[in-house]
């Protein structure tokens, strides 16, 4: 992973640097941010009176920004109001490494971890035009169909915006790294792959009759990949905001 063009690299500093098993890190937005881009929940570290938090949330990206909302009433909102250094981090499970010792044991994975400085986004232009963006990022052209925020809705939801200064990415994607003195043993040792995937949409009792599946929601199709269906619906909606 740590072959990208220099060019395309974050800034690496003692905070992001990867300290462990290098060969599988990368600080190149090429890496990290399909990587952000196919995950639909990510987790805020941040620090409120010497106490530290870890809040999961849902998260949007654009270029190099990263925005992600949550209750007016919230204690970590409330604390980004003058801005404060944040860690977000998203992760992929992809597989179960099963090996013949209990050492050997891992993971397959991708993961991302991002710092910056948040801030609340309280311009009301660009709040009312994130908030439009948390739905259309997800579900490209959805939010033409729906009624608009009401101002008590608006004002009961916060968004916060933090261009991502230092990042890092690191992924395994491979089989049983077992000693070779183990291989004989007779233990059952290989890799079982986990994915999340769409099912057969639930359609809600009270919509009226007549209404059918709506055609921009058409690659969320069941027995898909949920992570390949939010990488299309990301490069859907850069298209869609001419971003791409």
């Amino acid at each position: 992973m740590n072959d990208q063009p220099r060019q395309t690299a974050f800034p690496v500093s003692p905070k992001s640097r990867i300290r462990r098993l290098h060969e599988r890190g990368s600080y190149d937005r090429t890496v990290i941010y399909p990587i952000l881009d196919a995950a639909f929940l990510c987790h805020v570290a941040y620090v409120i009176d010497g106490q530290s938090f870890c809040t999961p949330t849902i998260h949007w990206r654009e270029g190099d920004r990263l925005y992600w909302h949550g209750s007016s009433a919230s204690r970590m909102l409330r604390q980004l109001k003058e801005g404060t250094p944040v860690c977000l981090t998203v992760s992929h499970l992809d597989g179960l490494v099963l090996a013949r010792s209990g050492f050997h044991h891992s993971a397959n994975y991708r993961s991302a971890m991002c710092f910056g400085t948040a801030r609340i986004v309280d311009e009301p232009e660009e709040k009312a035009r994130a908030l439009k963006a948390i739905v259309d990022r997800f579900y490209p052209g959805r939010s033409g169909e729906l009624r608009p925020d009401e101002a008590q809705e608006r004002k009961a939801t916060m968004v916060i915006g933090m261009e991502i200064e230092e990042a890092s990415a690191k992924a395994r994607a491979k089989g049983v790294g077992d000693d070779e003195a183990d291989y004989g043993l007779p233990a059952w040792a290989g890799v079982i792959p986990v994915t999340t995937v769409i099912g057969a949409p639930e359609i809600s009792p009270d919509v009226p009759p007549g209404v059918a599946f709506p055609a921009h929601l058409a690659h969320f199709r069941e027995g898909r990949r949920l992570d390949d269906v939010l990488t299309e619906s990301q490069s859907l909606y850069e298209h869609m905001a001419g971003t791409d």
